[in-house]
């Protein structure tokens, strides 16, 4: 197995970083892995997720979304000026890059998403922007917006609010751009009816004890898109992964349950 790092343009000609894991044999299928709000590609699970969906045959592309503040770094958001920029729009655009330039004609093409990530591919795949062949969403909320009435009049009214980072004690912004995008168009911002569009296999996963998003979410997208939902016993928002996790250490028992269901999922016929 090997690692190539890439960049490409993304949404707003801003750029996407990128890794790739390839298998070692021939290759079954093609994998796009998405973060959520404030991580990225080398984040706790995702090089390890990445690395077990090369060691059964799919080369496995994990990126940083263009508008997501980091670069080829992990210890700082090195451009918090395009974290304030950062919208579902410009997200689904990013995916939409990243399959026209990764998608092979004679491979699947499967999205995988965590947290607002897994929102990004909801979106992408029910607007039809990318028509993966399998999407997979881990730990999503049910909603694109759920901030309350009064933080939704804050974010309008001063422009940005406020988003520190613990892991970087940063203070980041999240930009009233935003919120604007989805008043100016708010049927492409409805999640639960936006998926039902979506005409591939689809496999909802969160832990029992995420304390980011509501475990009842999986359940309102599942019912909505005619998912396939897992729930993981004792799984937190990262499924009890630390953050570095070592190449070489053992995946918590709810990461590997995890996998174990993404992996059953991709493999089925």
């Amino acid at each position: 197995m090997n690692t190539n790092h890439w960049t490409i343009v993304g949404s707003h000609g801003e750029t996407i970083y990128g890794s790739t894991e390839a298998p070692d044999g021939v290759a079954r299928g093609v994998t796009l892995l998405a973060h959520g709000f404030k991580g990225y590609k080398d984040y706790g699970m995702f090089p390890w997720i990445s690395r077990q969906l090369a060691s059964i045959g799919f080369i496995s592309h994990r990126f940083n979304f263009a508008h997501s503040g980091m670069r080829a770094g992990v210890d700082a958001f090195e451009r918090p000026d395009l974290f304030e920029k950062d919208t579902w729009n410009r997200q689904v655009e990013d995916l939409k890059v990243l399959a026209d330039t990764f998608r092979q004609p004679d491979l699947p093409l499967c999205i995988i998403g965590h947290s607002r990530g897994g929102v990004a591919c909801l979106l992408a795949a029910s607007r039809g922007e990318v028509k993966p062949y399998k999407l997979i969403s881990i730990a999503a909320p049910s909603t694109c917006l759920s901030m309350s009435n009064e933080t939704q009049s804050e974010l309008l009214s001063k422009g940005f609010l406020v988003s520190p980072s613990a892991r970087t004690n940063q203070d980041l912004k999240v930009g009233a751009c935003f919120m604007e995008e989805q008043i100016d168009d708010p049927e492409n911002h409805n999640l639960l009816n936006l998926v039902q569009n979506i005409d591939c296999p689809v496999l909802i996963v969160h832990g029992d004890g995420d304390e980011s998003v509501p475990v009842s979410a999986s359940a309102e997208i599942a019912e909505q898109c005619h998912g396939h939902q897992v729930i993981i016993d004792g799984a937190n928002h990262v499924f009890n992964t630390a953050n570095p996790f070592s190449n070489g250490d053992p995946p918590s028992p709810q990461l590997q349950s995890l996998w174990n269901a993404m992996q059953q999922f991709l493999l089925e016929a």
